[in-house]
């Protein structure tokens, strides 16, 4: 039996706004975009506003100069997460493996599928992209292969709708006329230096002697040669820690220098998205602090507990020193974000000395009920008392 392709990757075609033109059809065909505020950025760009030069994340202002007629979307909060878990339950539909890589993008293995020929799999991922169209109205970009790494490059090749296979033993061949930056790790900046060099595709990488590799790689060229020759053997994962996440992040209408100020808004974040998480049944570890500057560079730090907890309390101590470990440039900040992630689930062991616990998570549970019945919270912690005019929430996944 010849070989086929197992590995499928899935990348949806500008998710947000793909998602917005599924709730409201007469976007679709038009220049349109889902970000902020003019002080905000672009978080997804039709195609159509695309060739008009509006890409992400560039800033809404910028693109409103580019694109005059440009139609802004502000976020649905809710709406895209939903949409996600429903396209890859459709997913799953197909196959049990699949690895929810983030809100829009993610792996499939379809070996366990019994599929015998090229053109078996062809038909099956071909019916799964149909059907995530018909029942979702989001478009979809196959990529096929026997591993992820030529999957996930084979998927962004051709979009929108794109549907790219490589046969078993042709990796090395179907990546070689490609430009070097389709590699993974080989970013905007290290593909121009590349070029300089005279690297401007991936066959460039084998014409090149191993010192000449090892200047412009450093010790890591041979990884890069593995890529280059489409040799990867990472697995599709069906539990992804990072796929399981709860964040929001928020962009000030005026940058903000203030510590204490930012430390505020992250704790207030921290309330909002503990409450999810208890409503939620579970129970989060990690705890990640992004921040951005008014030029669009960012930077994050993250800390995790010895034990997962649904909890403030013991991230409360965290936030502080993980925003200052990542505002080290000491200028003003647009946006600060929250995350939390390393998510368990289920009925948690009985600990010794957890009376204080349990009775935290108690008055929690209320202040979570209570806060339900408005839009605003009814009851807010001490550190939320005062907050500034300054805070525009943009954001919220």
């Amino acid at each position: 039996m010849p070989a086929i392709p197992t590995i499928v990757h899935l990348d949806a075609d500008a998710f947000f706004v793909s998602c917005e033109q599924a709730r409201d059809p007469t976007l679709v065909g038009k220049k349109c975009a889902v970000g902020g505020s003019e002080r905000g950025i672009i978080s997804s760009a039709s195609y159509e506003a695309r060739a008009c030069g509006v890409y992400t994340p560039m800033p809404t202002a910028s693109a409103l100069r580019v694109c005059p007629d440009l139609i802004m979307i502000r976020h649905t909060s809710g709406l895209y997460g939903d949409v996600s878990r429903r396209m890859f339950d459709i997913c799953e539909s197909l196959t049990p493996i699949v690895q929810r890589n983030s809100i829009d993008e993610g792996y499939l293995d379809i070996g366990p599928c019994g599929l015998k020929d090229m053109g078996s799999v062809e038909q099956a991922v071909r019916g799964l992209q149909r059907r995530i169209l018909d029942e979702l109205s989001i478009p979809v970009s196959m990529g096929i292969a026997a591993n992820k790494l030529v999957a996930q490059i084979a998927s962004k090749l051709r979009k929108p709708r794109g549907f790219v296979v490589v046969a078993p033993g042709g990796e090395a061949a179907f990546l070689a006329p490609l430009p070097i930056g389709r590699l993974p790790g080989i970013g905007t900046k290290t593909e121009a230096a590349l070029s300089l060099l005279g690297i401007r595709l991936v066959s460039d990488l084998f014409a090149r002697s191993e010192r000449e590799l090892a200047a412009a790689f450093g010790r890591d060229w041979r990884r890069v040669l593995e890529l280059g020759r489409g040799e990867d053997q990472s697995p599709v994962e069906t539990e992804s820690e990072d796929a399981k996440s709860y964040s929001k992040q928020e962009t000030f209408s005026a940058d903000i220098g203030d510590f204490a100020e930012i430390e505020r808004v992250a704790k207030g974040m921290l309330d909002e998205l503990m409450a999810k998480v208890r409503g939620d049944g579970a129970k989060v570890r990690t705890l990640t602090v992004k921040v951005r500057y008014a030029d669009f560079s960012q930077a994050s730090h993250a800390k995790s507990l010895e034990a997962p907890s649904d909890l403030e309390a013991p991230f409360y101590p965290l936030i502080a020193p993980l925003l200052r470990a990542a505002w080290v440039r000491r200028r003003p900040l647009r946006l600060v974000s929250v995350r939390l992630s390393g998510v368990a689930s289920g009925p948690a062991q009985m600990e010794m000395f957890s009376q204080a616990d349990e009775k935290r998570r108690k008055l929690a549970g209320v202040l979570d009920r209570l806060n339900r019945f408005g839009r605003d919270s009814v009851v807010v912690h001490g550190h939320q008392l005062g907050t500034s005019p300054a805070r525009n929430k943009k954001k919220d996944t």
